[in-house]
């Protein structure tokens, strides 16, 4: 199997499938490296498509120590699996803790990538509910250091935005909960306190966004709630930046409704290819309602 080594020593497993420019897929909390195979599976027709397993999730490294967890490195470790696969710049897609990576990658090596697709990005943004995610969080990483992950993850796979992929496809969140279960619980708990719970706002990196000059496509789910505004919010800060929503859909938007997943990235990376994903057209003032002169 191959892996990548990051600056502080961690091997974290990646693979590689297909040929073409590159993709890199960071899967999210809940989920895993083999979270993206409906994209895999599509993508890997004309493009190299990289998945990789975060550290903390098996069988990459799982640092003992939470100081090892950050955004930062998060963000980092995609640079990293980069670099061991021998890939100078690519599209990067991410869901969740995966797109909060992709995003912050963006901030940190805008010069090694192409775009960035953020799906279901918002989690703890908000600034309202900010103190309590931090304190969710931890109560989290507690319970699945205590009652390990096979007792706590049908909990954590009935949450208020994953009941819909239930509802939809119930043999899918099904196998989304077994893989689940079979989390290393010391890993799920340190990255919940050192990546989720001690992220910065994204609204408090306005100013760092304003100035991001990648295409960015921003994706959510219209009952994944407390992304839905931050998904706005990223909409109005990233110059070339489009939004869209997905309805009657919750967090696990690439799982839950694959096919107009793949179809909203395979045109946005088509429009990227042929440089047709600008900013913003001024004349689109967001203060005008009708033109009268």
């Amino acid at each position: 199997m191959p892996f990548a080594t990051t600056d502080d020593g961690v091997r974290l497993f990646y693979d590689s499938v297909g040929e073409g420019v590159p993709i890199v897929f960071v899967h999210e909390f809940g989920g895993n490296h083999w979270s993206w195979e409906p994209q895999v599976a599509a993508f890997a027709r004309r493009h190299r498509c990289i998945t990789y397993a975060a550290r903390g999730y098996p069988p990459s490294d799982i640092p003992a120590d939470v100081s090892s967890y950050s955004q930062a490195r998060a963000a980092d470790d995609i640079i990293a699996v980069m670099d061991a696969a021998g890939i100078d710049k690519a599209h990067i897609v991410g869901l969740s803790m995966g797109g909060f990576a992709c995003l912050h990658a963006g901030l940190r090596h805008p010069g090694r990538l192409l775009s960035i697709v953020a799906a279901g990005a918002g989690y703890g943004a908000e600034k309202a509910h900010e103190a309590y995610f931090q304190g969710i969080s931890n109560t989290v990483a507690d319970n699945f250091e205590r009652q390990g992950s096979a007792a706590f993850a049908p909990v954590y796979a009935e949450g208020a935005s994953r009941v819909q992929f239930q509802a939809k496809d119930p043999a899918g969140w099904r196998l989304f909960a077994e893989r689940l279960a079979k989390h290393d619980a010391r890993g799920a708990a340190n990255t919940m306190r050192g990546v989720q719970a001690k992220r910065p706002s994204l609204y408090d990196l306005e100013d760092d966004f304003r100035r991001l000059a990648l295409p960015v496509l921003i994706l959510v789910g219209d009952e994944d709630d407390h992304c839905l505004q931050p998904g706005i919010f990223l909409k109005r800060t990233i110059p070339r930046s489009g939004l869209a929503v997905f309805p009657k859909t919750g967090h696990t938007l690439n799982l839950e409704e694959p096919a107009l997943f793949n179809t909203l990235v395979a045109e946005f990376l088509a429009q990227v290819a042929a440089n047709r994903w600008g900013p913003r057209d001024p004349r689109a003032d967001p203060a005008q309602i009708m033109r009268t002169k």
